[in-house]
């Protein structure tokens, strides 16, 4: 049992105990609300520089397993709830959460008022934190905490995109949605999947911090999917003979990354049908010549109520960002046409005269509900009117 602090930058302190790796790192602090996925919240690289800190009481009850991560490493910085399931329950599970931190080097904390941290977070909004294993006094962690120089003008991108180009699932072995073969008995039952159509339609995907989940929506809708770096140029992403460009989500200050902006901006200049979400999205409203601006705490669990304006539709989906789009600055060739019920932030954009649309939530969940999926069915749609 390891002692464990998470300090604030504005002088509060939180005592528990220790789990996963004994180490130290510094953070902002924020919290998510959902109820499960906290396995695809530590590897969404959206996380990447972040505290995340779970509303939901118990977590770890049904362990951690390989074929549920949202990259190719775990990415948030630290781990914070109020009580660590200990008992892992669940026939896919490889090991616990508590060993999964250990491996990747992070470090966890529980037993403490995760309610109060959370009505903090609300009120003053996301904080810079420190958070340890190791000894030392309350004074010297808060200290760590204000030193960090926190998220925004950073670019985290780089630090969590693939390095190389490749294609995703070339032998159609991840994509496929799971099936459980209830009343069957098959050998490898963690291996049965629902057919997947023919990868006709080629696009092109640019990596800013992509959920593997986003790539198996794709392919589920029949792309065949290139994806690359995001510092590929135009030039580079069009070689490819792409049908459509995806953008992706991904950590940090969207205003940070110039170069990608200038990049879709050429590409939304060919005509090329276009699809982002999250940082895609942020990153296309500053092509158009928009600004974006840090949110208080941010927006991140499986609850959040998007109105789309056209339909009247509301959907509940999935998010994690800590930016926004300032419709304001948005010139009128782009409409804003979808909101968030809880601030009325821009939750959509389409443009008026270009086939280009993207959303500020995850569709693809992940955890999260499916009420957004067809947007994968939309961007097909919309390449092949074309």
């Amino acid at each position: 049992m390891m002692k464990a602090i998470l300090a604030l930058e504005d002088g509060s302190v939180f005592h528990g105990t220790g789990f996963g790796a004994p180490a130290s790192a510094c953070g902002e602090v924020c919290f998510n609300t959902s109820m499960t996925g906290y396995q695809e919240i530590l590897t969404d690289p959206s996380y990447k520089g972040q505290i995340v800190v779970m509303t939901y009481p118990l977590i770890g009850n049904y362990g951690v397993n390989t074929q549920d991560v949202e990259s190719w490493r775990p990415h948030a910085a630290g781990f914070v709830i109020r009580e660590l399931s200990p008992v892992v329950s669940n026939w896919r599970a490889d090991a616990s959460l508590g060993d999964y931190l250990q491996q990747n080097g992070i470090p966890g904390i529980q037993g403490i008022d995760t309610r109060a941290l959370t009505k903090k977070l609300r009120v003053r909004g996301a904080l810079n934190g420190f958070i340890t294993t190791e000894a030392m006094t309350d004074a010297e962690a808060v200290d760590r905490a204000r030193q960090w120089p926190g998220l925004v003008g950073v670019d985290y991108v780089k630090e969590v995109t693939h390095k190389l180009p490749f294609r995703w699932d070339e032998k159609d072995e991840q994509s496929a949605s799971f099936n459980l073969m209830r009343g069957l008995q098959v050998a490898e039952p963690r291996q049965v999947r629902d057919p997947l159509p023919a990868a006709d339609i080629p696009i092109v995907a640019f990596d800013f911090g992509m959920k593997y989940n986003i790539l198996r929506r794709l392919r589920q809708q029949g792309f065949q999917v290139q994806v690359v770096p995001a510092t590929a140029t135009a030039a580079e992403a069009l070689a490819y003979r792409p049908a459509g460009i995806f953008l992706s989500n991904g950590p940090g200050d969207p205003a940070a990354l110039g170069y990608a902006v200038n990049t879709v901006r050429e590409l939304v200049n060919t005509g090329i049908p276009i699809f982002g979400i999250c940082l895609g999205h942020q990153i296309l409203g500053q092509a158009f010549g928009g600004k974006t601006f840090k949110l208080k705490f941010g927006h991140r669990g499986a609850n959040q109520p998007v109105k789309d304006l056209t339909s009247g539709r509301v959907e509940i989906t999935s998010q994690n960002h800590g930016f926004a789009v300032d419709p304001t600055s948005l010139p009128s060739e782009v409409a804003v046409d979808r909101i968030n019920l809880n601030d009325q932030t821009v939750e959509g954009m389409r443009h008026q005269r270009r086939p280009v649309f993207c959303v500020q939530y995850h569709p693809e969940a992940s955890p999260g509900p499916h009420d957004s999926t067809p947007l994968f069915g939309e961007f097909r749609a919309l390449i092949e009117k074309r």
